[in-house]
């Protein structure tokens, strides 16, 4: 799993009209990305497919995380963010709205396997 874990959510996909998907087009395209073309809701004009996530560093309360924006199956834009345990926060890098919500869901699934660094 891309985030770690299925989650649910609202497709905002058409940031109008907010979706509540059904619980087969989220395992199959919501939560693995590259929805284009299997999903009627997703943007023909969208610049990514999917975001890849993953952790590069676990020291104490800060936590980072580097993702990857994909297109086609080619990275797009990157970066790394940091996210502290103590306030729930995301410090260094800044993510929009949607990446940010995404990044939490990863680093949510992170932190119930792994809750405290050693």
């Amino acid at each position: 799993m891309p985030l770690g874990d299925l989650w649910l959510g609202v497709c905002m996909a058409d940031t109008g009209t907010p979706f509540r998907p059904d619980g087969q087009t989220l395992s199959e395209a919501c939560n693995m990305g590259y929805a284009r073309g299997r999903c009627p809701r997703f943007p023909v004009a969208a610049a990514a497919d999917a975001v890849r996530f993953c952790i590069s560093g676990d020291s104490g309360d800060l936590v980072q995380v580097m993702y990857a924006i994909e297109q086609n199956h080619h990275p797009r834009a990157h970066g790394t963010v940091e996210y502290a345990r103590s306030s729930g926060t995301f410090g260094a890098g800044k993510l929009d709205a949607h990446l940010e919500c995404q990044a939490r869901a990863y680093i949510a699934s992170y932190l119930r396997r792994k809750p405290a660094a050693a």
